[in-house]
């Protein structure tokens, strides 16, 4: 039984929270699930009771989920060497194998499992599955002052999202149920292709136009040149941040992906940190929030 100063503790954090509960209803929320919170069991459990209860306060979360550690294990255990170019695994048909076994069966699985458990109706998804995710090869060029002309490497079955097919994401929703989706493309011949989740998440936000984009990371947010979390940004304050060099190399890509879809007509992307507990209700449900927000509207 809680005490009178535990009860009165949870009224506040109720009370605080009813504002955005309101804002946020019939809204959907795009949420990239992967890092230390997906390897944490407590972290892994409170996720998922997190997507349950923005479900049942009538918010609709969609999930995009990583897996990379977890495609490095299996490819380990089956004596297949990984190789990266500029972060990406390079994939051929025997990596795809195992990216297409890890991403859509366990990890997936294991997701939507758990989400089912805390109460939730969570259907697990491929973006092969009625073409959700249209996809076409990653080309990747390099350049170094030697050469003459850019160099195009060949890193296999990569992919880019060419479409995203809204009506078999909203059918779902509309249904009562939570997508989880695995970032595996499907190309014009049916081929597979390898795509980096946080980018599925961005093109499924963009085509949504969800009120948020919530990539779920293994930092704070993003730092300054002091090491403080900078939050409230606008697109054009984070193009300068890039200018400057405060935004650099691994932290690129995921911030041009924020960038890309707020421009597309998603309301504001948070890059927050995975490994706090409930982070995700934090971000939406408190005033002060956790991780990094960015939005095309000028705070005053």
């Amino acid at each position: 039984m809680l005490s009178r100063e535990d009860a009165t503790q949870v009224a506040q954090v109720l009370s605080e929270a009813l504002p955005y509960i309101r804002r946020f209803v019939g809204k959907t929320l795009v949420i990239k699930y992967g890092g230390n919170a997906m390897e944490s069991e407590e972290l892994k459990e409170g996720f998922a009771r997190d997507i349950v209860l923005m479900k049942a306060v009538g918010i609709n979360p969609v999930v995009v989920h990583g897996g990379g550690p977890q495609i490095g294990d299996l490819l380990k255990r089956l004596s297949i060497e990984s190789h990266f170019i500029d972060g990406m695994r390079v994939t051929d048909a025997q990596t795809m194998d195992v990216v297409e076994m890890v991403l859509g069966g366990q990890v997936n699985k294991d997701i939507v499992n758990l989400i089912n458990r805390h109460g939730g109706s969570a259907i697990g998804l491929t973006g092969k599955d009625a073409q959700l995710i249209r996809a076409k090869k990653l080309s990747v060029t390099r350049k170094t002052p030697e050469m003459t002309k850019p160099e195009i490497i060949d890193i296999g079955q990569v992919g880019e999202v060419s479409e995203v097919n809204t009506d078999l994401i909203n059918m779902l929703v509309q249904g009562d149920f939570i997508p989880v989706i695995a970032p595996i493309g499907v190309g014009p011949n049916g081929e597979s292709y390898n795509i980096n989740a946080d980018l599925v998440a961005g093109k499924v936000a963009e085509a949504l136009k969800a009120e948020k984009l919530m990539l779920l990371t293994n930092i704070a947010g993003l730092m300054d040149k002091q090491g403080a979390v900078l939050t409230g940004l606008t697109t054009t304050q984070v193009d300068e941040l890039i200018a400057d060099g405060t935004i650099y190399g691994g932290m690129l890509p995921k911030i041009r992906c924020a960038l890309d879809c707020v421009q597309g007509g998603v309301t504001s992307a948070h890059i927050i940190d995975g490994r706090v507990p409930h982070a995700v209700l934090l971000e939406i449900f408190t005033d002060s929030g956790v991780g990094t927000q960015i939005s095309n509207i000028e705070t005053p």
